[in-house]
């Protein structure tokens, strides 16, 4: 296995709130002149695991100042040289964009690029086919590994199969809140939360593949902990329209397009967010993200070679969130008593007023669009995969310079030796 490990890095110039529905806006964005950012803590903790072949770190920044979250991130990844980090900007991306071009000329929007949450995971599929690696092991730079054996862990498992026959191709890990616990806060949420609370019906999923076998059949995807086998992401791509929670979605993809996401209960990450700058520009996106889930499920129905997802195949949980009625009435109650009730008043007015029905008439216009995008996807990661000339490109470009000698890399076949014999498992 020749394993590559990607992390979306998002910097803001400020940390101060922003607006209802800004473009751009991310769950973990890090202000440019922060003392110790989470990057710089993410990449200390992986000096200590096994067998990293290489790190690439994608830089997300509005266009006024992308050179200098370009240099932060130079900078940090400079007193990581063991690491072999890789860095992506937007000079590297266009590189990257100008070679897919040359592929499918003309696709409508921004699929592949360092700005939306689908578009940025697909840069680093992008990235890593390029530089001929087979398994992507995603992290988020707000997340710490745990121990020496997190690549090893990762790429459990992946290209092998199950008791019953089924291909590991895509499997997720959890992440462990700052309290160690891998569930949802069982706290009471306030009345005005009440709709809008997964807890109940998230942490039952999760009480049952923590307790099962190692390996099962999943529901959930963390993001940033998340490994991807060549066979599954290079014939799906993650959604470029996806407002946010993007590693969800491409479960859905996945499973339409004939592939299965596992999840592995040994495997998992301590998360430690930021402060959230914008509960409603985050309910926004979510309002967004819902009623698109919905119109893109419906619109699959009609495409006879996808298999069809469908709520009752994913109780507890998130079944109720894709079904019509149900989110309906959930967005409408939830918006009304934050309001009545919460914070940013003024803000859940207007999504109140405007946002919602403005919502669902996007999503109604653009649901078909991630398949007309799709079709190209296969096409495209063949043309990139093991793409010399380019790999020589972004290696020129990307890599910072360290300061000194940089400590020998492990041989590719280190991490296959430190494996161990797996045993499929359903």
């Amino acid at each position: 296995m020749n394993p590559v490990i990607v992390i979306p890095s998002y910097w803001s110039r400020t940390d101060d709130l922003v607006a209802v529905g800004d473009v751009g806006i991310y769950d973990h964005s890090t202000p440019i002149s922060k003392p110790l950012p989470e990057l710089e803590t993410c990449l200390r903790s992986l000096e200590q695991v096994r067998g990293v072949l290489r790190v690439i770190v994608l830089v997300v920044a509005p266009p006024s100042f992308a050179d200098s979250a370009r240099a932060r991130v130079d900078g940090i990844c400079r007193h990581h040289p063991s690491l072999n980090p890789l860095v992506i900007g937007r000079n590297e991306a266009q590189e990257v964009v100008r070679a897919i071009d040359r592929v499918a000329p003309g696709l409508d929007g921004e699929p592949c690029s360092l700005r939306g949450y689908g578009a940025i995971r697909n840069m680093g599929l992008a990235v890593a086919a390029t530089l001929g690696h087979d398994v992507v092991v995603f992290l988020d730079d707000d997340e710490i590994a745990l121990n020496e054996d997190f690549l090893i862990d990762a790429v459990y498992g992946i290209g092998l199969e199950t008791r019953q026959g089924l291909p590991i191709q895509a499997k997720s890990g959890y992440y462990l809140d700052r309290e160690d616990s891998p569930y949802a806060s069982v706290s009471k949420p306030r009345w005005y939360d009440r709709w809008w609370s997964k807890r109940e019906e998230f942490n039952e999923w999760m009480h049952r593949a923590l307790t099962g076998t190692r390996i099962s059949r999943s529901n959930y995807v963390c993001g940033g902990c998340f490994a991807i086998g060549a066979e599954a992401f290079c014939s799906v791509a993650f959604d470029p329209l996806i407002t946010r929670g993007e590693d969800l979605d491409y479960l859905f993809n996945l499973r339409m397009y004939g592939f299965d996401v596992w999840f592995d209960n040994q495997w998992c990450v301590k998360h430690l967010p930021p402060e959230v700058p914008s509960h409603a520009a985050r309910y926004l996106q979510n309002v967004y993200r819902w009623n698109y889930e919905v119109k893109k499920l419906e619109a699959s129905r009609d495409i006879i070679s996808l298999r069809h997802v469908t709520p009752e195949s994913l109780r507890p949980y998130p079944a109720s969130w894709i079904e019509p009625h149900t989110l309906r009435r959930r967005i409408a109650r939830t918006t009304l008593a934050r309001l009545v009730a919460g914070p940013e008043r003024r803000e859940y007015l207007e999504v109140l007023l405007h946002g919602r029905g403005e919502a669902e008439r996007w999503a109604a216009s653009v649901a078909r669009d991630y398949f007309a995008f799709q079709t190209y996807w296969p096409r495209i990661m063949a043309s990139l995969w093991d793409d010399r000339a380019l790999a020589r490109t972004l290696d020129v470009m990307g890599s910072p310079r360290p300061t000194q000698q940089p400590a020998a890399r492990p041989s590719v076949g280190s991490l296959d030796d430190a494996l161990p014999l797996a045993e499929s498992e359903g």
